[in-house]
């Protein structure tokens, strides 16, 4: 029996413990909205089949090895202090499915990764689904959809990579990250203040329902000259940054500062990697005036400057702020509405949208006699007021990104443009001269 023909793994699961929510879980927990769900998809590219059977007993025991992400919401009153995650010993449901073939097998795949959160009442909230590639008939594509609430793309790509390393019985050990040499970073100036940053204009083409819509696209990895004192992970943010300040000069929004939200992930990428939401938040600010397509060398080496300082900095992973929101005083239900209501009223002053750079993904996310990963995907969720996020990677030395968007805010055409916008001003960042408006 092939992989994609053979029934899921059977129900089963012992509670052990329980662990109350981080700060990161309970503000994801309170802003829940079923219409735009808040899920993390990984998308990853294989030249052969895997088999089905075999891959879900690797990733049943992959699951085993990182216990974390064993888990599921306990039920309680809405009075309780807190949100508390039971830890099982397996999994609740069948996490690996294999998806109906067909011409359309990858629409419908991704389409069901921003539709679809695995649920936070079963252990583990992610789903790992199989497909059959329609662009190369010998191969698959594997869907891991995670529940943001509870996860993030960076935990839940170790554990798949341990699958990996169980399925294919070959080494994927994490790769060394880039050596950086350990200088002392000087504090910088950086601008914005309290003014309201730019947000995305509305597109052509938005549509009445809610929900996300996505596109994916390969670009050639940028080229920086050696020695350069910026890294890619700074020229993806100009481009960003320029893409957004041309999107809205398009539709005749006077420029405004910009701050791009941003992760540092700074946890090993070994198996003892912690698992959960483990990504502080950083923002970068841009000023209007900054944002010239013909001062690009500038710009970059002022971006590298931001981006170094925020990094270093000593802070909650959403601020002092959230880490106040969710001390344990009033009940879950009285603190929820709060945080709602205050997450409204910062609506103007929320970023302009998110940076999310993976960077080279660190494991070879080798399955044996299907091969190694060429390509690998991610998207983070794009809910207003941002309604907009940008997710890049690198694999095989080609750039994956995503452009996932607020349904409500901009459409498939409009996706589009923007990938055309990023692809111009990221290369762009490989020479020393202006390309103009």
């Amino acid at each position: 029996m092939t992989a994609l023909d053979h029934p899921s793994a059977p129900r089963q699961h012992t509670e052990t413990s329980r662990v109350p929510f981080p700060v990161v879980d309970e503000i994801a927990r309170h802003c829940l909205q079923d219409e735009e769900p808040e899920t993390v998809h990984i998308e990853v590219h294989l030249p052969g089949r895997v088999d089905l059977e075999r891959l879900t007993r690797a990733f049943t025991e992959a699951l085993g090895r990182h216990p974390r992400i064993l888990m599921r919401e306990a039920p309680g009153p809405w009075y309780r202090r807190c949100y508390t995650w039971e830890l099982t010993t397996g999994p609740d449901v069948p996490v690996v499915s294999a998806a109906e073939p067909g011409p359309d097998a990858l629409d419908r795949a991704r389409r069901r990764a921003l539709t679809e959160a695995p649920p936070l009442h079963a252990s583990p909230p992610v789903r790992l689904d199989v497909v059959r590639d329609p662009e190369r008939p010998d191969g698959c594509v594997l869907f891991l959809v995670i529940n943001h609430t509870a996860l993030d793309g960076p935990a839940c790509l170790r554990v798949l990579a341990t699958a990996a390393e169980l399925y294919g019985g070959r080494d994927n050990a994490p790769a060394a990250p880039p050596v950086r040499a350990d200088e002392a970073v000087a504090p910088v100036d950086m601008p914005g203040g309290l003014a309201r940053p730019a947000h995305v204009a509305p597109g052509r083409s938005p549509e009445p329902r809610p929900g996300n819509g996505m596109l994916v696209a390969e670009l050639p990895v940028p080229k920086r000259p050696k020695g350069a004192p910026y890294t890619v992970n700074d020229q993806l943010m100009v481009a960003t940054a320029l893409m957004i300040a041309n999107w809205n000069r398009e539709r005749g929004r006077a420029p405004r500062p910009m701050r791009i939200t941003m992760p540092v992930d700074d946890r090993p990428r070994d198996a003892s990697m912690p698992i959960g939401n483990g990504t502080r938040l950083v923002e970068v600010p841009f000023a209007a005036a900054e944002l010239d397509p013909d001062r690009i060398p500038e710009l970059l080496r002022t971006t590298s400057l931001r981006t170094r300082a925020l990094k270093a900095l000593d802070r909650p992973q959403l601020g002092h702020g959230a880490a106040l929101l969710t001390a344990p005083v009033l009940p879950v239900g009285v603190r929820a509405a709060l945080t709602r209501g205050l997450r409204r009223a910062a609506g103007p002053w929320t970023s302009t949208t998110l940076l999310s750079n993976i960077g080279r993904i660190p494991y070879a996310l080798d399955f044996g006699d299907a091969g190694r990963a060429d390509a690998v995907w991610f998207s983070a969720p794009a809910r207003l007021p941002r309604g907009l996020t940008v997710t890049t990677a690198s694999t095989a030395g080609r750039l994956h990104l995503a452009l996932r968007w607020s349904r409500t805010l901009l459409g498939p055409a409009d996706g589009v443009r923007l990938r055309d916008l990023f692809a111009r001003y990221l290369h762009a960042t490989e020479t020393t001269e202006g390309v103009g408006p």
